[in-house]
């Protein structure tokens, strides 16, 4: 018994080493597991800083380097948010959240709450339970659940570019000291990358730029038109900083700013409006500011934006650049972006305003081309009434005084009668030519409307499309020199109102307009072989004819035409409006 006993204990002393090694190797192999496992995030970590600095394409690199936070720390979502110049998240990249959830959450953050700690402190923050944290403020309805959180600052030189937010620790578990090491590494790379590619943008743009200034360059050189310069400048300044809507307010005479030309979404909200000098306006705060250009993250918010703020409603970053100095002001240059967008940085600010120069230079070159072009037209102006003054009324006048000397030799009353009608009708034909010969002369200051002959002319030309043929036109007697001012306004408007009705009722194929000035009467005749008046059939452009005519103390007739269709005579006193 005594030796079964001393067996016994010998092989119970001898399972304790064994015991012993096998706790350590379990040990063991649990100590290479975490090497393993650190050489694996090391090789991760390098991976990823390698992969974030090959791109250089800003939006790209920003993506990347939150999908590889997220997969160096095990976390369920992150996101990178980008600081503006008012402190605030000017963008949010979220990563782990469906783009169908993000639409159910509504607007992305701006920087408050716990998101804003980090902006205020820029330093590395790990929380267990991030609701546990003075700074958090709850989530927004559909948001999912978020527990533990880890934030990190990205800094590019001595600046802090944004931060990198991870949450929800897979597996439920907290972040470490290592994750907080993983991160910060991560971030490092990320602010070297972020450099390179904001570089390689200033870059690029600055080479869109120039290429740009050098295509409008060209074009004004070509011979192009001003309306057609701004509106090739207008879009190359919306694709090469990514604008939603591009608008060019120009300077009118009374010195308010007329949108002229406008670009993209929501443009008709826009364009033909003036904006007053008192009111608040971009244009006023770009025109108050010392380099003439001004940027806001949020139009229709801002302060400075009195004047019907609702038209900025759908954006939310704009700028204006002035085109030319605010003592020579030719317009304002604007461009803004949806709202959730990023607002416009430097790399877009800084080329504009050469580019709002070479707007100005547009516009003055036009402007001299234009009185160029004026003088050359009023020297051929001055030749024509020389030449028909020298030529064509002396020889009218000669022959009208031959047949006034032959006149006493014919005795047959016919004939004397004939002869004395073309007598007269030379005179009249001499009053007409002095008449032209008046108006080529009449060098028009700017903003003077012409004459009443060269209007007529121009409503008969804009109203040939609607009818669809060239109605005839007749002119007698000294229009543009008896005819007031104001007779002839209401003489313009009831000839586009009497051709716009022949063309929406009349189904016509021919028109004939007469406007005669003769002594103390001027009238507007339009004569059509249409259907004629329909008894049933509206009143209201006769009614507004007629009250044109009553105003100045004249009438309109309206009867039927010898051979069918309307005849419409309009008939005015020159005596009492002269």
């Amino acid at each position: 018994m005594g030796g079964d006993v001393r067996s016994e204990e010998g092989r119970s002393e001898g399972r304790i080493p064994r015991l012993r090694f096998d706790d350590l190797l379990e040990e063991l192999q649990v100590r290479i597991d975490e090497v393993r496992g650190t050489r694996d995030r090391l090789n991760g970590l390098l991976e990823a800083v390698l992969s974030v600095g090959r791109g250089l394409d800003l939006p790209q690199v920003l993506r990347e380097i939150v999908e590889a936070a997220v997969v160096l720390v095990d976390a369920e979502y992150g996101a990178l948010g980008v600081i503006g110049g008012d402190k605030r998240l000017s963008q949010f990249l979220p990563v782990g959240i469906s783009d169908r959830l993000r639409r159910r959450i509504g607007d992305l953050p701006s920087g408050h709450g716990l998101l804003g700690e980090l902006i205020r402190h820029p330093a590395p923050l790990r929380l267990a339970e991030l609701a546990d944290h003075e700074a958090s403020s709850g989530f927004p309805e559909h948001h999912p659940p978020m527990h533990s959180f880890l934030g990190v600052p990205i800094r590019v030189r001595d600046e802090v570019f944004g931060n990198l937010y991870l949450t929800e620790k897979r597996g439920g578990a907290a972040f470490d000291d290592e994750d907080e090491a993983v991160l910060s590494t991560l971030a490092v790379a990320a602010g070297i990358a972020i450099e390179n590619a904001r570089l390689f943008e200033e870059t690029r743009s600055r080479e869109q730029w120039l290429s740009a200034s050098a295509e409008c360059t060209s074009a004004l050189l070509s011979g192009a038109s001003e309306s057609e310069v701004l509106e090739m400048m207008l879009d190359r300044a919306r694709r090469i900083s990514s604008a939603d809507l591009g608008l060019v307010y120009l300077t009118e005479r009374d010195g308010n700013l007329r949108c002229a030309l406008a670009h993209g979404e929501g443009a008709e909200r826009h364009l033909g409006v003036v904006l007053p000098r008192g009111e608040g306006t971009l244009a006023r705060a770009a025109l108050l500011s010392e380099d003439g250009m001004i940027t806001t993250p949020d139009a229709p918010g801002d302060l400075r934006v009195t004047f019907r703020p609702e038209r900025w409603r759908d954006f939310g970053a704009a700028m204006a650049v002035l085109v030319g100095d605010p003592k020579r002001l030719r317009g304002v240059l604007m461009l803004a972006r949806s709202r959730g967008r990023a607002a416009f940085g430097e790399t877009e600010t800084a080329p504009l305003s050469g580019f709002a120069g070479q707007a100005a230079l547009a516009m003055e070159l036009a402007d001299r081309r234009r009185d160029a072009e004026q003088v050359s037209l009023l020297a051929d102006r001055d030749r024509i009434a020389r030449d028909l003054h020298d030529l064509a009324i002396q020889r009218l006048f000669a022959t009208g005084m031959t047949l006034q000397s032959a006149q006493r030799f014919v005795d047959h009353p016919v004939a004397a009668e004939r002869l004395e009608r073309a007598i007269d009708d030379l005179d009249s034909t001499i009053k007409i030519i002095r008449s032209t010969i008046f108006g080529l002369r009449e060098h028009e200051a700017a903003g003077v409307l012409p004459g009443l002959r060269a209007r007529a002319v121009r409503a008969v030309e804009e109203a040939t499309p609607a009818l669809g043929f060239a109605p005839a036109l007749r002119m007698e007697g000294l229009i543009d020199t008896e005819v007031p001012r104001r007779v002839a306004d209401e003489a313009v408007a009831v000839l586009a109102e009497a051709l716009a009705n022949v063309a929406r009722h009349a189904r016509a194929s021919r028109a004939e307009v007469t406007i005669a000035a003769r002594a103390d009467r001027m009238s507007v005749t339009v004569t059509d072989d249409g259907v004629g008046i329909t008894p049933h059939g509206r009143r209201s452009g006769l009614r507004n004819m007629a009250e044109r005519a009553e105003k100045l103390s004249g009438e309109l007739v309206v009867t039927r035409g010898i051979a069918g269709g309307t005849r419409l005579v309009w008939a005015v006193p020159l005596r009492e409006n002269g």
